[in-house]
């Protein structure tokens, strides 16, 4: 395993464990939302 390829997984690891953290976080859901609310005013409904 070249250094590239182990500094590639410490990466992908450290990226989910964020993106996992962000969802416990309640971060998913304020997305949404915000998403939810841009499509809605975006086609005139809100």
């Amino acid at each position: 395993m070249s250094r590239a390829d182990v500094l590639r997984a410490g990466l992908l690891v450290l990226a989910l464990g964020l993106i996992v953290l962000g969802v416990l976080n309640g971060g998913l859901r304020d997305v949404l939302i915000k998403a939810a609310n841009l499509c809605t005013e975006c086609i005139g409904l809100g």
